[in-house]
């Protein structure tokens, strides 16, 4: 079995079942924060799913797609965490 063969057949069904458990987690989630967290997994795993596809077809233009989402989901994150921080406790 090859590498792009394993990207194919097992890495990507996996981060599928994954991306599904963490949204049942963004639906689920009692807190804004677990929300957040939720939804910043959701993004990695997407960016998994990017590079295995890219593997996968030896696509090496899709990385950089992945490298801007790293980038953009790393602002938003520190965004909110900025925002938690800065707000009043009640």
């Amino acid at each position: 079995m090859t590498l792009p063969d394993l990207a194919l057949y097992l890495v990507l069904p996996l981060l599928g079942i994954a991306l599904l458990l963490a949204l049942w987690r963004l639906l689920r989630g009692p807190r804004t924060p677990d929300r957040v967290v939720a939804l910043d997994l959701m993004v990695t795993l997407g960016l998994g799913t990017i590079a295995g596809y890219a593997i996968a077809t030896d696509q090496a233009a899709l990385l950089d797609v992945a490298l801007v989402l790293a980038l953009i989901s790393f602002l938003g994150t520190t965004a909110f965490a900025y925002y938690l921080q800065r707000r009043p406790e009640a």
